[in-house]
């Protein structure tokens, strides 16, 4: 069994898009989003430098593009309830799974994403926010620490990675006192993300739902809130707009992938995160990640190789 994944905010790269623009269809397809959303997703994806595709309000209508882009390439034509066997996303990742699992169409996954970035953005300008990756260290040991300096376990990724957020005084704090044999790295993102710190973008993102009717999720969909698959489109809704200020457990999703028997993964555009998380923490699942159209080959191999569950 397949499950198919999206990855969050922080893996965009500059001009990430451009290999995917030279598939048929793609660039019609993206700039019929962009008047959407009133976004220059071409322009974003494929000239803009590090810095202005780092902003949230960007970024998030961005990966959710290439996500559900790559996807469609993948699948080649195909329904995704017949070809996979679960579906997930990694923060902002979830609004893409969301679409593929039928809970509402693209270009509505699109529009919400739009919104929720602005509102993400607006909030992350209040204060000096941003979030740092803790590698390694015992993970009690650690939590405890981030407790300490009044930081939030914003991701537990498993794998031994536990993303700190919270204050930029805060972050410099833990930077300066590590916890015992772990290091720090800072992660190129705008905000304190999935803690309190986003409260005023969950009533933009709340408001916003209320625009959308949501339909029951076609092929297992499995929730950052506890890794348990939620089979209604309204609960699946409501968990999209509360995750913005809770932390992501990735950690769960990926202990559910393995009870749903989960023997390979694919990582949509802009992949690598995800899969370089399931080395650890899934052993034995075989994956791949697309990155340029040239990884579709093997990704679409695996794909053919498992069946949805049940099969």
């Amino acid at each position: 069994m397949l499950v198919l994944v999206a990855p969050g905010q922080g893996a965009q790269k500059p001009g990430f898009l451009s290999p995917w623009l030279e598939l048929p269809g793609v660039a019609d397809r993206l700039r019929q989003w962009s008047d959407a959303i009133g976004l220059d997703l071409v322009h974003y994806g494929t000239e803009a430098d590090a810095e202005e595709i780092r902003d949230t309000a960007v970024a998030q209508p961005l990966l959710v593009a290439s996500a559900l882009i790559s996807a469609e390439a993948l699948l080649d034509g195909g329904a995704p309830a017949e070809r996979l066997g679960a579906t997930a996303g990694h923060s902002v990742g979830e609004l893409a799974a969301a679409a593929l699992a039928g809970v509402f169409p693209a270009e509505t996954a699109l529009r919400l994403v739009r919104r929720r970035g602005a509102a993400m953005a607006d909030a992350a300008a209040v204060t000096e926010t941003g979030m740092s990756a803790v590698l390694g260290g015992d993970p009690e040991e650690v939590t405890a620490h981030l407790d300490k300096l009044g930081l939030t376990p914003a991701n537990r990724n498993g794998g031994g990675q536990i993303v700190a957020a919270g204050t930029a005084e805060q972050l410099a704090a833990l930077a300066e006192e590590k916890p015992e044999k772990a290091r720090v790295m800072p992660l190129k993102v705008a905000g304190a993300f999935h803690t309190q710190h986003m409260e005023p973008a969950v009533a933009t993102m709340a408001q916003a739902a209320t625009e959308v009717e949501p339909l029951d999720p076609t092929l297992p969909y499995v929730s950052n809130l506890e890794g348990s698959v939620v089979d209604s489109g309204e609960e699946v809704l409501r968990r999209l707009v509360n995750q913005i200020s809770a932390p992501v457990r990735w950690d769960l999703c990926m202990e559910t992938f393995a009870e749903l028997g989960a023997d390979a993964m694919v990582e949509v555009c802009p992949g690598g995160t995800l899969t370089g998380l399931a080395k650890r923490g899934l052993p034995g699942v075989r994956t791949a990640a697309l990155k340029t159209p040239d990884d579709l080959d093997a990704a679409r191999q695996l794909l053919a190789e498992s069946a949805p569950s049940g099969e």
